[in-house]
C-alpha cells in the first residue's frame, strides 16, 4: 500500500506542474485511437441496420475498449514491480500522471480567458470549441465564459476527481479503465441519429461509473468554495447546489454545475447548439451578477482547490485502509 500511496501522490503533483506529459505516448489518446478503429470496423458509415444490432455491437465495442485499457496497464504494472519496488512505484507514477488531467483543464480553459482579455472573440470561439461538445461559431462573448466554465466545473468530476476516485481504489488499471469509459462516451455517448442505439452501452456505463463520484466531487467543489477566496461563496453553493443539481439530461453532469454556478453567483446552462440542433436545457444559478472573464479564472481556481481535498481524502481512506487490512 505504501508504493501505491506514494505513487498516487507523486503522479498528482506531476499532473499539477507539468500536465499532459508530452513527450510520451499517452494511453488515453491511444485509447481513443482504438475508439475510432474499433467504431469504424462495428459500425461502418453506409450500412444501415436495426436498433437491435447497433446496440448489440455498441456492446462489443464497450467490451474490446475496456480489454484494450485493462490488460496492457495490468501488465506495465505487474512488471515494472516484479523488477522492483522502485521501478513499479515509477511506472504508476507515470500512469497516475497520465490518468489525471487538472492542468491541462486549466491550461486549455485559460487559453480562451486570454483571448477574451484581448479581445478576440473569434479565437476564444475556436479555443473552447477544443474543449467543448457543442456549436461554438455563434457564441457571443457571455456564451464562451459559460461555456468555458461549465466544462471546468464539469471535468472537475470527469477529468480530476473521479479518475482520481478509480486510481485511488484500483490503480492504474481501474483509472485507465475509468478513462476508456469517459472517452468511450465523448466519442459515441451521444443522443443523436447516428449514436442513439450504438453509443447506448457506453453512456448507460459512463452514468453508472459517474454516479457516486460526480456526487463526491460536488461535496468537495462545496467544501473547497469556503476556502476559494472571498469571491466564491460556500453557503451559496451548497443552496443552489441542493436546487438546481438535477437539472440535466444527464444524472451527473449538473451535480458540480450547481455548485460552481452557485459558488461563482452566475447563471449557467440554458439552451445550445449541438451538431446544428438547439437541445433545450434548464438553466442553472441565479444571475446575481452578469458573466464576466474573470469566472473562468475563479473556476480554475475552485477546480485546483477540489483537487487538493480529494487527493488529501484519497490518501487518508488509503492510509486507513493500510492500517485495517495490513494491522500496521
Amino acid at each position: 500500500m505504501k508504493y501505491h500511496m506514494t505513487a498516487f501522490f507523486l503522479g498528482f503533483l506531476l499532473d499539477l506542474l507539468a500536465g499532459d506529459p508530452r513527450g510520451i505516448p499517452h494511453p488515453v489518446r491511444m485509447i481513443g485511437n482504438i475508439i475510432a478503429a474499433a467504431e469504424r470496423r462495428l459500425f461502418g458509415e453506409t450500412v444501415f441496420r436495426t436498433p437491435a444490432d447497433e446496440s448489440r455491437r455498441g456492446i462489443l465495442l464497450v467490451v474490446t475498449v475496456l480489454a484494450a485499457a485493462a490488460v496492457p496497464a495490468a501488465a506495465v504494472t505487474a512488471g515494472a514491480y516484479m523488477l522492483g519496488p522502485v521501478f513499479g512505484v515509477l511506472a504508476e507514477t507515470v500512469m497516475t500522471w497520465q490518468i489525471l488531467a487538472a492542468k491541462d483543464l486549466k491550461d486549455e480553459s485559460m487559453k480562451v480567458y486570454r483571448c477574451l482579455r484581448e479581445g478576440d472573440l473569434n479565437a476564444a470561439r475556436k479555443a473552447v470549441s477544443m474543449i467543448v461538445g457543442r456549436d461554438t461559431g455563434t457564441l457571443d462573448e457571455e456564451g464562451v465564459i459559460k461555456a468555458a466554465v461549465e466544462t471546468v466545473a464539469e471535468n472537475t468530476s470527469d477529468g480530476v476527481i473521479a479518475p482520481m476516485l478509480y486510481a485511488a481504489l484500483g490503480g492504474p488499471v481501474a483509472g485507465f479503465l475509468y478513462k476508456a469509459v469517459n472517452t468511450m462516451d465523448s466519442m459515441v455517448g451521444y443522443k443523436n441519429d447516428r449514436y442513439l442505439y450504438f453509443g447506448r452501452a457506453a453512456a448507460k456505463l459512463d452514468d453508472a461509473v459517474n454516479f457516486l463520484p460526480a456526487r463526491i466531487s460536488a461535496i468537495l467543489m462545496i467544501a473547497a468554495s469556503f476556502s476559494a477566496g472571498k469571491d466564491l461563496d460556500g453557503r451559496r453553493a451548497y443552496r443552489i447546489y441542493l436546487r438546481d443539481r438535477r437539472k440535466h439530461a444527464s444524472p451527473n453532469s449538473a451535480q458540480t454545475e450547481a455548485v460552481c454556478a452557485g459558488a461563482l453567483g452566475i447563471r449557467l446552462a440554458g439552451d445550445a447548439s449541438y451538431f446544428g440542433k438547439i437541445v433545450k436545457k434548464p438553466y442553472i444559478g441565479d444571475a446575481l451578477r452578469p458573466v464576466a472573464c474573470e469566472d473562468i479564472r475563479r473556476a480554475n481556481r475552485l477546480m485546483y482547490r477540489t483537487a487538493w481535498l480529494g487527493e488529501i481524502l484519497c490518501l487518508a481512506l488509503m492510509a486507513a485502509a493500510a492500517l485495517i487490512f495490513e494491522g500496521k
